[in-house]
């Protein structure tokens, strides 16, 4: 099975660019499904409110629940104090199975690090380039497991990418999915100094075509399980726990979404 690791998904209520405007998903999917890509999961583009957002994202989780997994999207600041209650909701209600948080918001934080760990969920953290943060987060919340997007860099920052490997290589619950990520050689040192039971596939949809994307993946030409690993295993592995709880809670979860 493909699992595409980050995809956006709903309306923002900006206009600086797509990413805080609109993710429509018609053209995606069709891209998606001619690749061959199975699952997606989604979380919300930019927006004010999170807790809104992440609604908006359930009820399309929702619509197709055999096709989709959602992520929480948390803003360090703004959801301060409150984002273990906005985690519960998105565990309990909507049946999502990740948070993701982005530095361009707010810097990641504690408040953050301890709901994921309370719900066993994994975090797909965009650190923008500051990768040094890999290391703090490894050594404080060695039981969360992190999986940092772009190898580190959607700005295409090589040094960022290349230590983002390291932390790859050190710290076992550091991942890092493959989105957007320009220069090959940097993918293929990856695998071969990490491991490929360090990356997960990820095509930045709806804006970066997923079937090239995925591309990346099949160039690397690697033995089959390996390209299974990266393609959907690890991700599978990563929500192990927080699926298992969904499935008690899945009793709730559709009557809740409105």
């Amino acid at each position: 099975m493909i699992i595409d690791c980050h995809c956006h998904a709903g309306m923002g209520d900006g206009l600086t660019g797509p990413w805080d405007t609109r993710a429509p998903l018609q053209d995606y999917l069709r891209r998606a499904t001619a690749a061959g890509i199975h699952r997606t999961v989604l979380f919300s583009a930019f927006h004010s409110n999170y807790a809104v957002a992440n609604q908006q994202v359930a009820r399309i989780v929702a619509s197709k629940p055999e096709r989709f997994y959602g992520f929480a999207f948390v803003h360090a600041e703004r959801d301060r104090g409150h984002v273990h209650e906005r985690v519960s909701i998105a565990v309990k209600r909507y049946g999502f199975v990740g948070i993701k948080v982005h530095r361009h918001d707010a810097a990641i934080t504690r408040e953050i690090c301890a709901a994921a760990r309370a719900y066993a969920l994994p975090v797909l953290y965009d650190v923008a380039g500051e990768v040094s943060v890999c290391e703090l987060l490894a050594q404080e919340y060695p039981d969360v497991n992190f999986i940092i997007p772009h190898l580190g860099s959607f700005a295409d920052d090589w040094r960022a990418q290349l230590a983002m490997i390291d932390q790859l290589v050190r710290h076992p619950n550091m991942y890092a999915d493959t989105a957007g990520v320009r220069r090959f050689d940097l993918l293929e040192q990856a695998v071969k100094r990490a491991g490929a039971t360090k990356l997960l596939f990820g095509s930045d949809g709806p804006w970066l075509h997923p079937g090239v994307e995925l591309a990346k993946i099949k160039a690397l030409r690697l033995p089959p399980f390996q390209e299974s690993l990266i393609l959907g295993r690890n991700f599978e592995n990563l929500i192990s726990t927080a699926w298992r709880r969904k499935a008690i809670t899945a009793g709730q979860r559709h009557p809740n979404v409105r």
